[in-house]
């Protein structure tokens, strides 16, 4: 294990005690296996301790300059494109960005099932005045000919309503991590770009897809004008994101973001441990994202476990159990170090979601502690 695993998986203990109820002083506790969430959290005890881990780091003065810089010029290479800047929140960066593409033509389509639509209390119709028409209701694909359609119908009648831009999340929340499929997103961007409508990506956890689509985050990010990155979701910040995109349209946008609330006078903090974490990201959840098929196949043998997978999913799963009093499954797990979720309301299933943690022991020793733990 590299000093970064290593310092990282010792700062996971402390989070992992306090989330799940865990004592700390256990003898494993440096090495809880969490089923849970897409990436590290860390305990505010230990923040102090990993930036000293970290070395010194140049300071950013209103989020310019510094980690923060630098992180932007690494995201921007990741994924890209010319430019790419820091955002306190996801939520920010997608409102801005949806903002900035639709101008005066205030329509926009995305996904009913997507985080803005859902879940950022109305900011762009409410400080914007975008008008959201959601697309594809209990999916996380639609269609180029739902696109069509919709423009069309704005379109067509008495006075025309112009579509300004098209969001897409993927990997989607809200269908457990089900991926947007990527034939039909090659479609609707080649549509927007010839009708000059702007085009963004919310991909918060844009950079779980490649071990499971196969495809670079830079692959998905060339069919879109602005794409967003969430940098504490499985990078270990406490906050933060990264908006990407062309160099003429992300230098406009520091005026807005301060408008908005969110020039805060220093994000070193959270750029500093994102842009640690990026070195050797992509290989460690290579790593974790084999182990868990690994782990899946082992557990699935067992009669007492029906699995089922996301169709076109990505890092969670849901396991049906057949027999076991949960509540002592789960005490049985926490003593062996492994972390789940609560079972779904009135049921025998449970959300498996697996980040790098997966790492921290092999997947026959997890598959055989899963299944003894179900007695």
């Amino acid at each position: 294990m590299n000093r970064r695993a290593f310092l990282f998986s010792n700062a996971l203990a402390p989070a992992a005690a306090q989330t799940f109820g865990l004592s700390s002083s256990h003898e494993a506790t440096a090495k809880p296996v969490i089923f849970a969430g897409d990436g590290p959290r860390l305990a505010p005890s230990e923040y102090g301790r990993v930036l000293a881990e970290l070395g010194e780091k140049d300071r950013d003065t209103y989020c310019v300059g510094g980690a923060v810089e630098a992180l932007e010029s690494r995201m921007a290479a990741l994924l890209g494109k010319e430019r790419a800047m820091f955002f306190p929140t996801g939520t920010m960066a997608n409102h801005v960005a949806l903002r900035v593409h639709a101008g005066d033509r205030r329509r926009v389509l995305l996904q009913r099932e997507s985080h803005t639509y859902n879940d950022e209390g109305d900011g762009p119709q409410l400080l914007s005045g975008l008008s959201l028409v959601p697309l594809a209701s209990g999916r996380a694909t639609f269609t180029l000919e739902e696109v069509e359609a919709e423009i069309q119908h704005f379109e067509g009648g008495y006075r025309a309503v112009p579509v300004g831009a098209i969001a897409i999340e993927s990997p989607v929340r809200r269908r457990l991590g089900e991926t947007f499929d990527f034939n039909e997103m090659k479609k609707i961007s080649e549509f927007a770009r010839r009708n000059q409508i702007g085009l963004h990506m919310d991909g918060a956890r844009l950079l779980l897809a490649p071990p499971y689509t196969g495809r670079k985050p830079a692959e998905y990010a060339a069919l879109f004008d602005t794409v967003y990155v969430s940098l504490y979701k499985y990078l270990g910040a406490g906050s933060g994101a990264i908006l990407a995109g062309p160099r003429s349209l992300i230098e406009k946008l520091p005026a807005i973001r301060h408008t908005m609330g969110g020039m805060v006078f220093g994000a070193w903090m959270s750029a500093a441990i994102a842009l640690d974490r990026l070195e050797g990201f992509e290989e460690r959840f290579r790593q974790a994202a084999a182990r868990s098929e690994e782990f899946l196949r082992l557990i699935a043998k067992d009669e007492r476990v029906r699995l089922e997978r996301i169709p076109a999913g990505t890092n969670i799963a849901k396991a049906h159990l057949s027999s076991g009093d949960m509540e002592v499954f789960e005490k049985r797990l926490q003593a062996a170090q492994m972390l789940i979720r609560k079972p779904e309301k009135g049921t025998r299933t449970i959300l498996l979601q697996f980040n790098e943690s997966i790492l921290h022991r092999p997947a026959e020793q997890q598959a055989r502690d899963f299944m003894q733990a179900l007695g």
